[in-house]
Formats: C-alpha cells, sequence, structure tokens
C-alpha cells in the first residue's frame, strides 16, 4: 500500500512528471534539459543562434539564481561532471531497454500461468511454449503501429482495472474486511521487528507492485500531465489497493493458495472472462514499454548516443508513434530467450526488479538535479526529494540485489552490453568531431585559392554534408584534389539535433554567407529536435533550401542598403551606430533578420577563426562598382538550381592516432569501427538520392 502510494503516486504522478521537456518524458528527456540550462553535452557543436529557437528557452520560476549558476559554472567546468552524467543518463536508458525484453516475458508468462490451474495436463512446457507464441504475435504486429489498434486499449484498461476492483472488494468483504487494518503504519514495523531478515528480503518481491511506474514517465509524449494525474489517482491507484486488499483477505482463509493467488482469488464463474481480458491488458501493458523502449532509442540516437537505425513512422499524425525494425526482432528474440531459459516467472521477476529500481534511482537523481538547476526550488524541499524517495530505493535495491544469483544478473547482462555500445558510439562520434574541427581550412588559405577555388565552377549547386558548424570541413580540400571541377554554388549542409523535442519549420535553417560574394559558398545548418519527423523527401528539402537561401540573400541586401543609409547620417549619429554595430557580442544585425535566416555571428569559445571574427554584416563589403547585384546572385542560383543538385559526402573511416593507448585503439579502431560499418549509412540517415551522390574518402585520425 504505502510502495504504491510513496513511489509511482508521490513521487511519479505529482513530482517526476513535471519534470518534462516540453511534453517529453524519460530520461534522455531529463537529460536534454541539463543540456540547454547547462553546456553539458559532450558534443561541442553547441551555437547562441539554438538559445534563440522558441521551445529552447526556459522558464525560471525563482529570481533566486546564484545556486543554480555555481552548480551550471561546476558541470561546464569539469569535464569527469560531463562525464558522469552522461554514464548516468546512458545507464538509466539502458536499464529502460532491459525493461522492454523483461515486462513482455513477464507479463504474458504471468497471464498464460492461469491455465496451469485450469487445463489439466498444462505443465511448463506448454506454459512456455504458448507464451513464445503470444510474444511472437506481440512484436509481429508493431510495424503496423499502435494507432491502428491503440482504439481498443482504453475499453480494455478501463473493464481490467473494473473488474480487479469489483472482484478486490468481493473478496475483502466476504473473507476478511480487518486486513483494512494494514493502513496502520505501525504494522510495517512489527513486520520488519518479527520477520527481520525475510522482511527485508520480502520487498524484492513488493518491488514488483511498481514496476511500470518508469514507463509511466517515458511514454509522456503519448499523453499529457494532467491526463495521467487524474487517471491514475481516480481509477489505477483505488483499484490496484482494493485488488491487493481482496487478495490478502483470501490468503487469510485460504494461505496455501500464495503460489497463485490473482487467478484462485478470481471466483469460479468468472475465470474465463478474466483470463481473456488478463491476457489482452498484459499485450497492452508490453506494449506501453515497448513503445518506451523506442523512444528511449530514438531520443538517444538524435541525441549522439546510439548508432544509426532505421525508424519507420506509424503515424500521419502523432510524431510519437514509431517502429524501429531492429529493436523491435531485437527484443523479441530476447524475450523468446528469457522465456525459454528462465520457464518461469519468479526468476524473471528476481531480473525485473533490479533493472526497475536502478532505472527510479537514476531518475532521482536526474530530477533533483533539475530541481537545483532549473526549477531553483527551495534547497530544503529539493534536498528532502532524493533524501525521502532515494533512501526508499536505495532499501529496495539493496533487497532486490540478493537475488542477483537467482536471476537478477541478466538485467545487469543487458544493461552492460548497452551502456558499453552506447558510450563507445558517443564517444566515438565526439573524437570525430573534434577532428573535424582541428582540420578546418583556414580563411587565408580559401583567399589564397581565389573565387575560382583553384579549379573549374561548373553550374549547378553542391551539398557538402558535414558536421561542422564553424569552419570549412576538410572535406572540400579532398573534393577539390579530386574533382577536375567544382560547382558555381557550394552549400555547406550541417543537419543537427538540438536539445528540444521539436523545432519550428520556421525556425529551421540558419544560414551564413562563407568567404566573399564572389566565391557563392554558404554554411546551412538545419536544425531539429529529438522528436521531429524527417519525412521530407529530397525534392522538398531541395525547394524548401533554395527558397530560405534566396530570402536570406534580400535579407543581406536590405542590411546593406540600411548600413549605408547609416553611413549617410551626421557623424556623431554615425559613431554611436557604428560602435554599437561593430561591437562583437552585440550582433545587432541579428535583430533585422528574420528566424529562418537568422545569420549567427558569434562562434563559439575555443573554436574562433579568422571566420569567426568578421564583423556581423557581410564579409565581402566591396565598392558598388564591384559589389554583384542582388539581381545577378539571384539570377546566378537559378541557374545553379536549373543545373541540378549534387550530394557530396565523405566516406569516412575513423582510426585512433598511433600514439594513443592501447584501449583507446581497441576502442576505436575495433568497436566503434564494427558499429559505424554495421549502423544505417550516411546517404540512408540524410536521405540523399543515391543517383545524385559523390563520395571521397577520408580518413579522421583522433
Amino acid at each position: 500500500m504505502y510502495t504504491i502510494a510513496l513511489i509511482p503516486l508521490a513521487k511519479y504522478v505529482f513530482v517526476v512528471l513535471k519534470a518534462n521537456d516540453n511534453g517529453e518524458g524519460g530520461t534522455f528527456a531529463l537529460y536534454s534539459l541539463i543540456c540547454r540550462y547547462a553546456k553539458v553535452s559532450m558534443l561541442p557543436n553547441r551555437q547562441p543562434a539554438d538559445e534563440q529557437i522558441s521551445s529552447f528557452r526556459l522558464k525560471l520560476p525563482t529570481p533566486e539564481l546564484e545556486r543554480a549558476l555555481n552548480i551550471k559554472d561546476a558541470l561546464e567546468r569539469k569535464s569527469s561532471l560531463k562525464t558522469i552524467l552522461l554514464l548516468l543518463v546512458l545507464m538509466g536508458t539502458s536499464m529502460v531497454i532491459g525493461d522492454g525484453i523483461l515486462t513482455p516475458a513477464i507479463s504474458v508468462m504471468s497471464a498464460m500461468s492461469g491455465l496451469q490451474g485450469e487445463i489439466p495436463g498444462f505443465g511448463t512446457t506448454a506454459l512456455v511454449v504458448v507464451s513464445i507464441i503470444i510474444l511472437v504475435a506481440l512484436f509481429s504486429i508493431q510495424q503496423f503501429g499502435t494507432g491502428k489498434v491503440s482504439f481498443l486499449f482504453a475499453p480494455v484498461l478501463a473493464l481490467w482495472f473494473f473488474s480487479l476492483a469489483s472482484i478486490g472488494l468481493y473478496n475483502l468483504v466476504t473473507y476478511d474486511v480487518s486486513v483494512l487494518r494494514a493502513f496502520n503504519p505501525a504494522y510495517i514495523y512489527l513486520f520488519f521487528k518479527k520477520n527481520s531478515f525475510d522482511a527485508w528480503s520480502a520487498l524484492g518481491g513488493c518491488v514488483l507492485c511498481i514496476t511500470g511506474a518508469e514507463a509511466m514517465f517515458a511514454d509522456l509524449g503519448h499523453f499529457s500531465v494532467k491526463a495521467i494525474q487524474i487517471a491514475f489517482s481516480c481509477v489505477v491507484f483505488p483499484c490496484l489497493l482494493l485488488a491487493y486488499m481482496g487478495q490478502a483477505s483470501y490468503l487469510m482463509k485460504h494461505p496455501e493458495s500464495s503460489g497463485r493467488i490473482f487467478y484462485d482469488s478470481v471466483p469460479d464463474s468468472l475465470f474465463w472472462p478474466v483470463f481473456a481480458i488478463a491476457t489482452v491488458a498484459a499485450m497492452i501493458a508490453s506494449q506501453a514499454m515497448i513503445s518506451a523502449t523506442f523512444s528511449c532509442v530514438k531520443q538517444s540516437m538524435a541525441l549522439g548516443c546510439f548508432p544509426r537505425l532505421k525508424i519507420v513512422h506509424t503515424s500521419r499524425r502523432l510524431m510519437g508513434q514509431i517502429y524501429i525494425p531492429v529493436i523491435n526482432y531485437f527484443l523479441m528474440i530476447m524475450c523468446i530467450v528469457v522465456v525459454s531459459i528462465f520457464r518461469s516467472t519468479t526468476d524473471i521477476a528476481n531480473a525485473y526488479g533490479i533493472a526497475e529500481v536502478g532505472v527510479m534511482i537514476v531518475s532521482t537523481t536526474l530530477v533533483t538535479l533539475v530541481m537545483l538547476l532549473i526549477w531553483q526550488t527551495n534547497l530544503f524541499l529539493a534536498l528532502c526529494f532524493p533524501l525521502i524517495f532515494g533512501s526508499v530505493e536505495l532499501i529496495y535495491l539493496s533487497a532486490v540485489l540478493s537475488k542477483i544469483k537467482e536471476g537478477g544478473w541478466l538485467p545487469l547482462v543487458f544493461a552492460s552490453c548497452f551502456l558499453c555500445v552506447m558510450y563507445i558510439w558517443n564517444y566515438g562520434s565526439v573524437l570525430k568531431y573534434q577532428s573535424e574541427v582541428r582540420e578546418k581550412i583556414s580563411m587565408d588559405f580559401m583567399h589564397e585559392l581565389g573565387s575560382t577555388l583553384g579549379t573549374v565552377r561548373v553550374p549547378g549547386i553542391g551539398l557538402l554534408y558535414n558536421e561542422l558548424v564553424h569552419g570549412i570541413p576538410a572535406i572540400l580540400g579532398q573534393y577539390l584534389l579530386s574533382l577536375p571541377a567544382i560547382h558555381s554554388t557550394i552549400v555547406f549542409v550541417c543537419i543537427k539535433y538540438v536539445p528540444v523535442p521539436v523545432v519550428p519549420q520556421e525556425e529551421r535553417f540558419l544560414f551564413r554567407r562563407v568567404c566573399p560574394k564572389d566565391y557563392h559558398m554558404f554554411r546551412c545548418v538545419a536544425r531539429y529536435g529529438y522528436k521531429d519527423v524527417r519525412k521530407e523527401d529530397h525534392h522538398a528539402f531541395e525547394q524548401f533550401l533554395v527558397e530560405s537561401l534566396e530570402k536570406f540573400l534580400r535579407r543581406e541586401a536590405q542590411d546593406l542598403a540600411l548600413e549605408t543609409n547609416l553611413n549617410e547620417l551626421d557623424m556623431d549619429s554615425v559613431s554611436v551606430i557604428s560602435k554599437d554595430s561593430e561591437a562583437p557580442a552585440g550582433d545587432g544585425a541579428d535583430e533585422l533578420r528574420i528566424p529562418l535566416m537568422r545569420d549567427q555571428r558569434s562562434g563559439e569559445p575555443g573554436t574562433s577563426t579568422s571566420e569567426e571574427a568578421q564583423p556581423a554584416l557581410p564579409s565581402s563589403v566591396m565598392s558598388a562598382d564591384e559589389d554583384p547585384s542582388l539581381e545577378y546572385e539571384l539570377a546566378a542560383l537559378k541557374e545553379a538550381k536549373d543545373s541540378g543538385f549534387t550530394y557530396l559526402l565523405a566516406h569516412g573511416d575513423v582510426r585512433a592516432k598511433k600514439n594513443s593507448i592501447f584501449l583507446k585503439k581497441l576502442v576505436i579502431n575495433y568497436f566503434y569501427a564494427f558499429l559505424r560499418k554495421n549502423c544505417r549509412g550516411g546517404a540512408a540517415t540524410m536521405r540523399v538520392p543515391h543517383m545524385n551522390i559523390l563520395q571521397v574518402g577520408m580518413t579522421y585520425m583522433v
């Protein structure tokens, strides 16, 4: 009673659900929330312009900032704290994926176990076979999407909770109403005093009544916070209490039924209807956990912590409904293996408890950090949260860890494997990005090449994909060495995910001119949130990109005209205005650009180059005779568009430097290389047409 009231109700429903990221839940949503407020992401591609995204801004409820700023400063200064925070998030996500394996296995097997006492000769082997058949069917329908069958969820679950409450109330009145005395917390003390070690060990079984609480938070994107609060407080919580009290009443008269108390406490005439409802409810519960696993994997991919996999969006209306084939088949195979090996819900339950409590402790830690850093909660209240809930969860964790030899090792193995995969991918990606930053082409070299780039410029638009948000990528040098000609217009396209769920379409692109005007080179940073659906084909992307580039050119011309008009004012006004416009941090030109075309001029700390040091207005301001007109530049862009698009990609190979330690060579040259080779290719991930691709080899020494 008190476990359900304390953990799912008090902690999750009324506290943790409020720590959502614009309606998204889960450990990675908490991480993205923290990343927005403090620069703790291991991938250093954050731009000041990202903070102008409408969904990026944070509302701080209290003016007391000193403590929050101190915590923020400590997180940003110490790389060890960043690593610990990332490992904590990856550990929580790995445990959720482990839950995605164990939940379907234990739910389906528990529902099917009712047949053992009802059908003569229905033994353990038959239970395993039937459970596997249902699990295969459950995972096979995932490709059709939750939306196809979700209309059944509400009536089935309403009927399920109604039957739980009705049967529990019937047993309570029929057998022993005195179990209501259990509401007296003094019996908790008496229970532990009488049973000592056995009472502590029994807490491991008590954990099973709160499993699924983390899925309620991870699946938050499908519902609103208010809806979950009302549903849990008014339906789920009272129905569960009645069900457990009814079973306790039945056990007072029939203590020998403890092995299968749920089905034994159901009146004989209602067995088959309840069995059917329980089976469907078990599949719905499994579906919720599978959906939560898909959401966590997608979030981790978007934030650079999981190898690229194919994602299928199964609903045109709801972005959160996704299907990841590789993860789906992996979960199915693992569920079958778990059911086949353990053959008992008791051993699976021992494994389930460790995974569930592990995720809860991670959530408690991250929400406490959110309280201190973002909500700026009163220090006493903020510390009460981990003190109350964290201490209870640690007690439960100590109880379930005693079951390691009896099946509890399984989630630890799953979590360790996923943690290694996710950390190695993040570690390799960060080193690769840092290598690209180091090997950027200098602006002095570009000026020496001239506007022809040392080769022939032919009509067409070359979209050179790279991960840099500042500077000219080294891959351009490889193309200039490999190709006899280069396109008349070059756009460096960076597909970047920012720590927000959704980036509005009108704020998608950031444009900036690279080199003087006669070079016809631009940078385009296409920003996506971790929940965004990239459904547009390459034709739509090309059209939107060219339209956005045209708007950028027109806006740039307006800025130049405005500057010219300002220069014609009297000397006093000019001196004031020029002082403001040349201030490196002010960037007054940004205020003149619409969000879609916002031209960010300030560089990230530590990545400043000659390019970043340019003034706020366009880098090439020539005389009126030498400066090409806007009409000429738009005509050149139209001619290049009509000549077609070519996608320039790097076929990258990441290798550790020769002087690296053995462990780094092992991780980068073998493990990370294996993940890169077997994950989804860059062309498929970026949705570029195979017929228009040019690739050159590039080796990154990290």
